[in-house]
């Protein structure tokens, strides 16, 4: 190849030239590099799954990119003032975000809560709560330490005639020691009024609460929403979330020098032309940046390896260097030709990540060839390495060649059964859909979401439905929730509660015994330490004379224990005691303010919803949203198929996040598919002409075929699914497989012999070994979506390796040329 020669002739001019290009390229690149990191970007938008997603958020604008902050409290008390604290804190900051709101949380769910309780439920509600008279009365008039000493003084005495009723007061008892005990040993016990009063222990979904933010986000950085989290972290810090223990909110040689050389400058020029053809590029895009290492090292090993297996048989480094061109250059220039044009295949498919992705990739395999048959000769006419004292080649290779071309019958034979094999198991393979699984499990977000999709009520990947008006979305909840494969189905009219005549009468006949007790005429000021200290021991002495009075009893056991703490923090500092009030006192207050409002509850319809929840299920041209839950395990790939399928069997129109994945899945196995078709097809016209004889396309394409099939089939038999990542690595195994064999049948076609033993097998050996342990290593990650990438590349590595080693001699056979 005369431009090998002609660049090793002139060294310093093609380093200056390529020093020049590659630092305009690296100036360019860092000036406009910009990564668009919107991953709904990557498939285009006349997709009809996208259109309708469009849609909704057109109809929603509020629901888009929304972020969701959990805030999960030890008590429900808690949980309501941490969130109502972090909401109102997160409100202030106008910066990172466009909106902030609770979806559970407000003055209509304070006022209307009880509403939405069943019948029976509600009727125990509001009996409990009149039961607790005298307990309220004291509390509402005395919110303080002292006040509920008084207010536990007072049942105890009212108890004592009554052994019935003075059992009863055997779990509040315990549950008050176990707090008086926490605080006199200093700690900070987790403390519920709701549990006190309710006499039973909180449900899960009491003590999570829920703000829904909608994030700014900047698509130019690596993590778009990355300000708004930092956010809510910081704020999450300053009022001390972090810290306390009760609540937790959530939201990862010489000729080894020429070749990186070569390599760095192709990587910088192919990254500025996709900056200049594209603009921006992608989360798939991106990946570019892999296939040109992982392919173009080759084009660097294969000339280097036959650069010095011809300096061994004579020691002239320019006659090397140009007899080296001439023997593999027109093996590198098919090889290039045949990448790229598969890689340009990639151009129409609908996943636009992959479309510019086949841009970037395939003009990065012309500027390798371009790069390692002009700047690589001059590099390493300028390093001037070492000659050679050894033969390049493998030599202990030779009756391994020589036992392929003596049994090549039952090689073939033995490829043939695994081609067929693998084949039979290509049903099976899975594709999992879903990029939750590609994520650690530890991070705070995934595993938050795992959390919530425990509860049916919570889950994220939940359905919407456009209808023409809220009767449409009422009526076709109703048939949706007849399915299955539905939990159940929301709408706005969901916000409207049921009996509320019934229950409106419950609350009433509360209110009106209640009213007075949680408004008292004048509250009692506020103790100073010694009124406290008082009102402990007085209360410490009656529970002792109490647990006197029943002997032997649960009931005496923790009333001698909640004394014993008394008199312990009566004895104790100033600073206790403001412990105690500190742990006491706040969800008092809070749950005091929650039941006056509870008891002006009136009827809820869809005028007295507020605003901003009808803006949430109505859009302003009429159209209503319905929600659709699915029933079962939410993170199960086939529950949410089915989910979905049998939803867009009533509702074609139903969009969210389970049809998005869903969806995008078929996009890019579909793009990935008519892709591969492509380039199958053009990776085989290109060899046609350039050969000339039918079989030896045959020859060429034939291994690439089988290591394919070779490894999906083990995929399917180790339980390895594809995914979102790790199908990237089919492109580098199309890559190198043809890369491979077009160097393995050239040299066959030359009339080479024994192809095994020659430099040729080093340089592929070294080749793979060096992608292999690039990209392979990622294998290792904890990350399991670039641990399932790192194992198919180490895997299609092993099997494009095997083929074009074992295979393919056996499949050559003899070369035509025997001289």
């Amino acid at each position: 190849m005369q431009v090998v020669a002609a660049c090793a002739r002139r060294p310093w001019l093609v380093v200056v030239v390529a020093a020049a290009l590659g630092g305009g390229a690296f100036t360019y690149s860092a000036s406009h590099i910009a990564i668009d990191t919107n991953s709904t970007s990557l498939i285009a938008e006349d997709v009809a799954w996208r259109k309708r997603e469009m849609v909704f958020d057109t109809a929603f604008p509020q629901r888009a990119d929304l972020i969701a902050v959990v805030v999960d409290g030890a008590t429900p008390e808690l949980a309501e003032r941490s969130t109502a604290a972090l909401a109102q804190r997160l409100s202030s900051q106008i910066g990172p975000f466009r909106a902030v709101w609770r979806p559970d949380g407000g003055a209509f769910f304070d006022r209307a809560g009880l509403l939405f309780e069943s019948t029976a439920d509600l009727s125990q509600t509001t009996q409990r709560l009149i039961s607790a008279q005298p307990l309220l009365g004291s509390l509402a008039a005395d919110p303080s330490v002292r006040g509920l000493m008084d207010a536990l003084a007072l049942l105890v005495e009212g108890a004592q005639a009554d052994p019935t009723r003075f059992d009863e007061l055997a779990q509040p008892l315990v549950t008050l020691a176990d707090t008086f005990d926490g605080i006199a040993a200093a700690r900070v016990p987790a403390f519920s009024w709701h549990t006190l009063i309710a006499g039973r222990a909180p449900e899960p979904r009491e003590l999570r609460r829920f703000i829904l933010v909608q994030p700014v986000l900047d698509y130019s950085a690596l993590q778009p929403g990355e300000r708004a989290r930092g956010t809510i972290r910081q704020a999450a810090r300053e009022l001390g979330l972090d810290a306390d223990p009760w609540v937790r909110v959530r939201q990862t040689g010489r000729l080894i020098a020429a070749i990186l050389l070569s390599l760095g400058v192709g990587l910088i020029v192919t990254t500025a032309f996709g900056l200049i053809v594209l603009g921006t590029l992608n989360l798939i895009s991106i990946a570019f940046a892999v296939l040109f290492v992982g392919l173009g090292v080759d084009f660097g090993i294969q000339f280097c390896v036959c650069y010095r297996a011809k300096r061994y048989t004579g020691d002239d480094l320019h006659l090397a260097l140009r007899d080296a061109g001439g023997e593999i250059g027109g093996a590198l220039a098919l090889a290039a030709a045949s990448i790229a044009a598969g890689f340009y295949a990639f151009l129409p498919t609908e996943y636009r990540g992959v479309s510019e992705l086949g841009v970037i990739a395939g003009t990065g395999m012309i500027v390798a060839f371009i790069a390692s048959v002009s700047l690589l000769p001059a590099l390493v006419a300028l390093l001037r390495p070492p000659g050679e004292r050894a033969p390049v080649g493998y030599a202990a290779l030779g009756p391994l060649d020589r036992f392929l071309t003596r049994r090549r019958h039952a090689v073939l034979a033995v490829a043939g059964i695994v081609a067929a094999g693998s084949l039979a198991l290509l049903p099976r393979l899975q594709f999992d859909f879903n990029p939750l699984h590609l994520k650690s499990a530890k991070a705070e977000s995934v595993a938050t979401l795992l959390d919530l999709m425990q509860d049916p009520n919570t889950t994220p990947n939940t359905l919407d439905v456009l209808a023409p008006s809220l009767a449409d979305a009422a009526a076709l909840a109703r048939r949706l929730e007849q399915l299955p494969e539905v939990d159940h189905a929301i709408t706005l009219a969901s916000f409207l509660p049921d009996g509320q005549n019934e229950k409106l009468a419950l609350i009433e006949d509360a209110a009106l015994l209640l009213d007075p007790v949680l408004n008292p005429g004048r509250a009692k000021r506020p103790p100073n330490d010694d009124e406290t200290v008082r009102a402990m021991q007085r209360t410490a002495q009656l529970l002792a004379q109490a647990a006197a009075a029943h002997p032997g009893t649960a009931v005496a056991a923790a009333a001698l224990r909640l004394g014993k703490a008394l008199r312990t923090l009566a004895q104790s500092e100033p600073a206790q005691r403001e412990r105690a009030r500190a742990v006491l006192i706040p969800g008092l207050l809070a749950t005091l303010d929650q039941l006056r409002a509870a008891m002006q509850a009136g009827p809820v319809t869809l005028a007295t919803l507020p605003d901003d929840l009808k803006r949430d299920w109505i859009a302003s041209d009429g159209r209503a949203r319905i929600e659709v839950f699915p029933k079962g395990d939410a993170d199960d790939n086939e529950t949410l198929r089915r989910f979905v399928d049998a939803v867009r069997a009533l509702a074609p129109e139903a969009t969210g996040a389970p049809v998005s994945i869903q969806e995008s899945s078929r996009t890019v196995v579909r793009a990935f598919l008519q892709a591969g078709l492509w380039a199958f097809l053009a990776i085989t016209v290109l060899l046609a002409v350039t050969l000339r004889r039918a079989t030896d396309v045959v020859l060429t394409l034939a291994p690439l075929v089988l290591s394919g099939l070779a490894t999906l089939g083990i995929c399917v038999a180790i339980g390895l699914p594809l995914n979102f990542e790790n199908i990237i690595a089919l492109p580098l195994l199309f890559g190198i497989g043809v890369a491979f064999n077009i160097y393995f049948v050239m040299a066959w076609r030359s009339g080479k012999r024994e192809l095994l033993p020659s430099s040729l097998t080093r340089a592929v050996i070294f080749s793979a070994l060096t992608t292999g342990t690039a990209f392979g290593s990622l294998w290792l990650s904890h990350h399991p979506g670039t641990s399932s990438m790192g194992k198919l590349l180490a895997l299609s590595l092993a099997c494009t390796l095997i083929s074009a080693l074992l295979f393919l001699p056996a499949l050559l056979g003899e070369p035509r040329l025997r001289r």
